[in-house]
This record gives structure tokens, C-alpha cells and sequence, in this order.
């Protein structure tokens, strides 16, 4: 029989020992277990024989594979980029308005340039409730834009005022206005003052008027203070209408005005009677006595007066003057008539705290005057604060007790139109 003819055969087993015999290895039979328990592979045999190995730590990921049988992988999305200002847009506008209400005026103007919906804001009425432009060399389009705005308080005394346009803007917002000083164009003023309905409190002084503006003026029905003291360019008639249509003035100073003795009657003859403080001081010889006496007479409740420079006014204004119970402060400066042993006849006035009377009595009188008169001060104010925005005793951006923002300095107005 040929070696590749016949079937396979399983062959023994054999080990060699040390001289060279072989033996069979006899195969015991699997035990119950299905396990070999009595002898080891050589496999097995290195592993028992090998040094002990370190298991490695299964990671978190493989932990908590362990704990849930089931997982789902799923890609997380991409967290977007928060744009700049995202928690701004979520608020109201009620409260950027009150956010933005805290920022100077240099600070609001950049404000207006972050993005259109703060441009919009930035011309609510809200914010622009007193501006100060005071400083600034030259106005022209930036005060036709901050009273088109919408501004309460205006404070932009001794400013060179150029030409603005208000022409889509005609019903104007503003109530106290300080004006005081400019250098600006009677047809520029006319339409300011025409556009103006709101006017509480307004200083004019030493500006030069127009019977139009008069007229304007007139249609301010709620008028309160009226400063036009040193202002000129207006006749008597037209003063007289505007008085007596701004019937709830309670001061009013139109001293050292360009006035004939005819524009001194439209005043007293016009004058509300409700009016508590008056100067009516530098006229010379336009103010009479029989004028003091109708002044008297129409305005009983007058707490403050002036009547000084009036040459023309005598001692015998004091008896008229007694009349007026609430009296508290009186100017008779430079009234050379009245001679200075008359005025201890002031010690009748009992509600009378303050008395001017610089120029008529010499400097070795006064102090016998002050101890004669001990209830009253004497030649402590040297100026008049009647109607006045800013006392001459403060320096700040206030009129009449209001605030305003700050100066507005070289910043400029222009911004970029959304």
C-alpha cells in the first residue's frame, strides 16, 4: 500500500525525557465541566509563569457604557456665536430709555451711532428734556436739531446763533428757554419764538425784539417768568397785547428796556394782578408817581419791586408803597428825590426784609440806618435776580432751579443718517 493511497491517521503523541525515549502521552478524557482542570497549555503556562500584569483603568466613557446597556450617539450642534450687544436687543424699550436717561449729552450722541434701533431711541422726547449749549462759539444746525428734538430746557446764553430751519418742526416742545445775550438775527428769533405755544419760562435779555415776536410770545398762555430786561426794537402797542394775554405771569423784569413813557403805561396798564416780583427799574423819566400809585392799585400782591434809576419817583412813594401787605423786598436805588431821613419811615413795614437804596444815602449814614431799621438788610444785592435764569450768585448749567445736561464742548452734531 502506497504512502499517499491509504486514509489519514491520527498519529501518537510523544515526549522526549532526557535519553531520548519516547513515550506516549495518553489523552484523558474531557471532564464534566468541559474544562481541563489537570494540565495547562503552554500558553496557559507562560501566562501563569509571567509576572503579574496592570490592568488598565477603564475610562469614564467605558463606565458609563458599562452602566447603560443602550446609548445613542448623536453630534452635538455647533454653538453659535453670540453677536455683539445680544443681550442688549432682548430688552424693552422702555428701559433702554431709562438706561440711556442717565448718560451725559456727549455720551448720547455716540450712542445714536451703535445701530439703527438706538439712532431711534436717541430721538425720543424722553431724552432730551434740558440741554446746555452753553460755550459753544457758534450755533446753527445743531440747536434747529436739539429744539426739534423735542427739548424741555434750552440754556444757550451769549452764543453766536446763526441761521437754522424749523420749517417741518413748527409746534416746538420747549417751556424754559435761556437765550440771554445772543448774538443772533431778529428774523432767526421770530422763528424760534413762532414755533413756541409751551413757554413757562423765557429769558430774552438784551436782545433785539420785533413786534412779531411780541406776537408770539402772546400765544404763550402759560407763560410764568419773563426776562426782557435791556431789549429794545418793539413799540408799545404790541407790548401791551402780549401782557395782557400772558395773564398768569408771576415775574416779570423789563428793566433799562429802550421805553418811552408810553410803553410804561402799556406795562402797568396791562400787567397781570396776580404778578409777585417786578423790575421796572432805569426810567427815568418815564416812570411818574401817578405810574407807582396805578402800579399799587392794580398789583396788590407784588413781594418783591424794583423801581430803581426812576429820578422822578419822591418820598411820598412810601406811603403809597405801605399798601402792598406782602412786600418783602424793595430797590430804590439812585431815587435822588428821596432823601435819606425819610427812609427810617421803612420801620412800618413789618413784612419788608430787604431794602436797596445805593446812591441816595452817603456811607457815614448807613450804619445809623441799619440800626434804626435792624428788621431789614440793607444794600446786600447789588443785582436784581427778577425773572433772572441764573442768579448772579451761581455759576451752573441751571435755569429757574432746573438742571440741564452738561457742556456740550467741541463735540459735534452731525451723525451718520440710518
Amino acid at each position: 500500500m502506497s504512502l499517499g493511497s491509504g486514509p489519514l491517521q491520527e498519529l501518537p503523541c510523544f515526549t522526549g525525557n532526557g535519553d531520548g525515549a519516547l513515550k506516549t502521552r495518553r489523552k484523558r478524557p474531557p471532564s464534566r465541566g468541559g474544562c481541563d482542570h489537570g494540565e495547562n497549555t503552554p500558553q496557559d503556562l507562560i501566562q501563569c509563569w509571567s509576572p503579574p500584569h496592570k490592568l488598565a483603568c477603564a475610562s469614564v466613557r467605558e463606565k458609563e457604557n458599562d452602566e447603560y446597556e443602550e446609548f445613542v450617539l448623536a453630534r452635538r450642534p455647533r454653538r453659535r456665536k453670540e453677536r455683539a450687544g445680544k443681550c442688549w436687543d432682548g430688552l424693552p424699550d422702555e428701559l433702554l430709555l431709562r438706561i440711556f436717561s442717565y448718560l451725559g449729552l456727549r455720551d448720547l450722541l455716540k450712542m445714536s451711532r451703535v445701530c439703527k434701533r438706538w439712532h431711534r431711541l436717541w430721538c425720543d422726547e424722553s431724552l432730551w428734556r434740558g440741554v446746555d449749549l452753553a460755550g459753544k462759539a457758534q450755533l446753527n444746525a445743531a440747536l434747529g436739531q436739539v429744539l426739534a428734538l423735542g427739548v424741555l430746557r434750552l440754556r444757550c446764553p451769549y452764543t453766536f446763533v446763526g441761521e437754522i430751519d424749523l420749517q417741518h418742526k413748527r409746534n416746538l416742545r420747549v417751556q424754559h428757554m435761556d437765550l440771554s445775550g445772543c448774538n443772533i438775527s431778529t428774523g432767526v428769533l421770530e422763528t424760534i419764538i413762532s414755533g413756541c405755544r409751551q413757554l413757562q419760562n423765557l429769558s430774552l435779555e438784551g436782545l433785539v425784539l420785533s413786534d412779531a415776536i411780541l406776537q408770539s410770545l402772546g400765544q404763550n398762555i402759560e407763560l410764568l417768568r419773563l426776562n426782557l430786561s435791556g431789549c429794545s426794537g418793539f413799540s408799545s402797542e404790541p407790548l401791551g397785547e402780549m401782557l395782557k394775554a400772558c395773564n398768569r405771569l408771576t415775574e416779570l423784569n423789563i428793566s433799562w428796556c429802550d421805553f418811552s413813557s408810553n410803553h410804561v403805561k402799556a406795562v402797568i396798564s396791562n400787567v397781570t394782578s396776580d404778578l409777585s416780583q417786578l423790575n421796572m427799574s432805569g426810567y427815568r423819566q418815564n416812570l411818574t408817581m401817578e405810574d407807582v400809585k396805578c402800579l399799587v392799585d392794580r398789583c396788590p400782591n407784588l413781594e418783591c419791586l424794583d423801581l430803581s434809576d426812576s429820578v422822578l419817583v419822591t418820598a411820598e412813594c412810601l406811603a403809597v408803597l405801605q399798601k402792598l401787605p406782602s412786600l418783602r423786598h424793595l430797590g430804590l436805588s439812585r431815587c435822588y428825590q428821596i432823601h435819606a431821613a425819610a427812609l427810617l419811615d421803612f420801620v412800618k413795614f413789618s413784612e419788608l426784609q430787604s431794602l436797596e437804596v445805593f446812591g441816595i444815602i452817603p456811607d457815614g449814614y448807613l450804619p445809623t440806618l441799619k440800626k434804626g431799621l435792624p428788621q431789614i438788610s440793607i444794600n446786600t444785592r447789588c443785582f436784581s435776580d427778577v425773572a433772572r435764569p441764573t442768579p448772579s450768585s451761581r455759576k451752573d448749567s441751571t435755569i429757574w432751579g432746573m438742571h440741564c445736561f452738561a457742556k456740550l464742548l467741541n463735540f459735534k452734531f452731525s451723525h451718520k443718517n440710518y
